[in-house]
């Protein structure tokens, strides 16, 4: 296991594409990474695919999820890749630019110290909440509420993490931006306390 720090640990065989890393990142062989943002203490397992994609810190991104995976044109005569990858079928084509801008402006957007299960799917413009998990296999087609669990093609509420007083004052807490120091002074308290207790010693 690598010691994290502040360059992201990229394993074999990862396709990176103008995507931005904060401290203490991992980031699973073989993922592909597209467009997009992972703050601090964020990972990703094995062949994970994020596109257009805003992840927050300490989000837990299981292997072969997918984030923001790209659509196809709908509504005209064809789906296929000719109609915007023109050039790779003709030379005096060019791309349809207006397609890859308006692509890559459908973020999806992932919250603090969240879970995403085994080969979930998160669509485009899809907000997954603080401390919320998504199960595995579930497709995520509107907003996860913060610290709930969905499952399910469309995923749908199966319930909460915490109650939602104690959801609304862990987010009012916002552990994540403490330091890294603090975090280290505090990691048995992590381990150890029951939530209600925790929230009562640091909130």
């Amino acid at each position: 296991m690598p010691r994290l720090g502040d360059d992201p640990f990229l394993h074999e065989g990862c396709e990176i594409t103008a995507t931005t890393f904060g401290r203490f990142v991992e980031i699973g062989a073989g993922s592909r990474l597209q467009f997009s943002t992972i703050d601090d203490y964020s990972y990703c397992d094995r062949y994970a695919d994020i596109a257009n994609a805003e992840v927050g810190k300490f989000a837990n991104i299981a292997s072969f999820a997918r984030i923001g995976p790209t659509d196809h044109p709908m509504a005209q005569a064809s789906l296929h890749h000719f109609l915007y990858r023109s050039p790779d079928y003709w030379d005096d084509a060019d791309i349809d630019a207006g397609f890859f801008a308006e692509r890559k402006a459908r973020r999806a957007r992932i919250g603090h110290d969240t879970w995403i299960g085994h080969g979930a799917v998160i669509r485009p413009e899809v907000t997954v909440g603080d401390g919320a998990v998504v199960a595995s296999m579930a497709v995520v087609t509107r907003d996860v509420a913060p610290y709930s669990i969905v499952a399910g093609i469309p995923a749908k509420p199966i319930r909460a993490r915490f109650p939602e007083v104690i959801a609304d004052r862990l987010i009012a807490l916002a552990w994540w931006d403490w330091s890294h120091d603090t975090l280290r002074d505090r990691l048995e308290d992590f381990r150890r306390l029951p939530i209600e207790a925790f929230i009562e010693k640091y909130g």
